[in-house]
C-alpha cells in the first residue's frame, strides 16, 4: 500500500518532484524489477520529469527524458484524436454509422454501430485481438461485413483493438492517407509533438528502449501486426507526453481546431460498472479512491465482455480521466484532472499490473494536490 507524506507546497521545486516521485515509484520499480522509468507531471502549465534506471540494459543505457518509449494502448488516444480533428475539418462524423465511411460492409452490423461507438467499445462483442485471418485490407472487408454482435451493441462493451484500428483506418481516409502519414502531418504537428512515431526515425533508433519480457527478461520490442499503428503502434518520450496532456488540458498554445477535437473525445456517452466510458478516455468523478481506481483498470475490464448504459449528460463536477497501454515488455499509464490542470505520465520498459501504475499515479497526484 502506498503511504501519503504531508501535502507539497507550491509551486514544485524539480528536487522536491524528484524526491516525492522517488518515494511512490521505488517500491514499485523494486517490486516488479522495472529495468527503467519516466514519471512526467504537467501542474498548472508548469512540468516536472523524474527518471530511473536503464532504456537499455546492455550496453547500459539510462533512461532520460528524451528516451522512446513503447505506449501500447495509449496509442489509441492519438487514434481517437485523429478522429475528432477530421470531424473538426468537416471529413467526417462521428455520428454517422461506419457502413456510411466503408460502403463495402453496407447491409450488415455495421449500419447501426458509429464511429463513435467503436471509440467507445460499445459494439457488442468485436474481438480484442484481430482475426489471424484478417491479413489486409480485403480480408478485413470480408470479415466485418460477416460479422455480427450477439448482443445489443449499446448493452455490452468489448474493448477491442480490431474496433480502434478501424476507427483509424477510416479517419486517416478522410484525411486522404493511410493512418501513419495522417497522424504524422496532421495531428502529430498540431500539438507541438516532435518526438512521437509510429515507425522510429533511423536518427531516433539510439533513444528507443528495449522492453523486457515478464517470462524470461528477454529484450524485447513490438512486433508488427494488422492494425497496430491504430491501436498499440506509437512510441513517444515522456517530453512529448507531457505536451499532449497540456494540449488536453489547455495550458499549450494549440489551435482552436485541435482544442476542440481534443474536448471531444473526453466526451462519455456511455457508462460502465466503474466508469463513464468516452472516446478511449475512461472518467471517474474525482475525487476518487484506489479500489474503484483498480476494479476500472483490472484485466477484466479488457479481457471480458462489460455490462455498458447510456449515458444522457456529462459527468458532474471535476473528472478523473485515464488509460492504460501494454506491449510485451512496456507498461504506459496517463491519467488527468482538467479542472485542476494537472496530468500525469508514467511510461516503462516492463509490463505490470495496471493497478500498480494507476494506484502509483494517484498517489503522485493526491500529494502534489496537497489531497487527503
Amino acid at each position: 500500500m502506498l503511504c501519503a507524506t504531508s501535502a507539497i507546497a507550491q509551486p514544485l521545486s524539480p528536487a522536491e518532484f524528484r524526491q516525492l516521485s522517488e518515494a511512490i515509484f521505488y517500491p514499485v520499480v523494486a517490486t516488479y524489477d522495472i529495468p527503467g522509468l519516466a514519471v512526467g507531471i504537467t501542474y498548472q502549465g508548469n512540468s516536472y520529469i523524474y527518471t530511473n534506471g536503464l532504456a537499455v540494459r546492455a550496453p547500459e543505457q539510462p533512461v532520460t527524458e528524451d528516451t522512446l518509449f513503447e505506449l501500447g494502448s495509449v496509442s489509441k488516444l492519438f487514434t481517437v484524436a485523429l478522429a475528432g480533428l477530421a470531424q473538426e475539418r468537416g471529413l467526417l462524423s462521428l455520428d454517422t454509422p461506419v457502413s456510411d465511411a466503408m460502403p463495402m460492409v453496407e447491409g450488415s452490423a455495421f449500419d447501426t454501430i458509429t464511429l463513435y461507438d467503436l471509440a467507445a467499445h460499445a459494439t457488442g462483442g468485436l474481438p480484442l485481438q484481430v482475426p489471424g485471418e484478417i491479413t489486409n485490407d480485403r480480408s478485413l472487408t470480408t470479415w466485418l461485413a460477416a460479422w455480427s454482435p450477439e448482443v445489443d451493441p449499446r448493452r455490452v462493451r468489448s474493448y477491442s483493438n480490431l474496433g480502434i484500428g478501424l476507427l483509424g483506418r477510416i479517419s486517416a481516409h478522410a484525411f486522404g492517407s493511410d493512418y501513419e502519414t495522417a497522424l504524422t502531418t496532421e495531428l502529430l504537428p498540431a500539438l507541438g509533438l516532435e518526438d512521437t512515431h509510429v515507425t522510429v526515425p533511423q536518427t531516433a533508433m539510439s533513444r528507443y528502449a528495449f522492453g523486457y519480457s515478464r517470462s524470461d527478461d528477454r529484450p524485447i520490442r513490438v512486433a508488427p501486426g494488422m492494425l497496430d499503428a491504430e491501436a498499440y503502434g506509437v512510441k513517444a518520450s515522456v517530453s512529448d507526453m507531457i505536451l499532449f496532456l497540456q494540449a488536453h488540458l489547455g495550458v499549450a498554445d494549440t489551435t482552436p481546431e485541435i482544442t476542440a477535437a481534443l474536448a471531444r473525445t473526453r466526451v462519455a456517452r456511455y457508462d460502465t460498472a466503474h466508469y463513464a466510458q468516452a472516446m478511449i478516455w475512461e472518467a471517474y468523478s474525482w475525487p476518487v479512491g484506489a479500489e474503484r481506481l483498480a476494479a476500472g483498470n483490472s484485466s477484466d475490464m479488457a479481457l471480458e465482455p462489460q455490462p455498458l448504459t447510456e449515458r444522457s449528460r456529462p459527468l458532474d463536477g471535476p473528472t478523473f480521466l485515464n488509460k492504460t497501454g501494454s506491449t510485451n515488455g512496456f507498461g504506459a499509464y496517463v491519467a488527468m484532472i482538467p479542472q485542476e490542470e494537472i496530468g500525469v505520465v508514467v511510461l516503462a520498459n516492463r509490463n505490470y499490473p495496471n493497478a500498480a501504475r494507476a494506484e502509483a499515479a494517484l498517489a503522485l497526484i493526491r500529494e502534489i494536490l496537497g489531497a487527503d
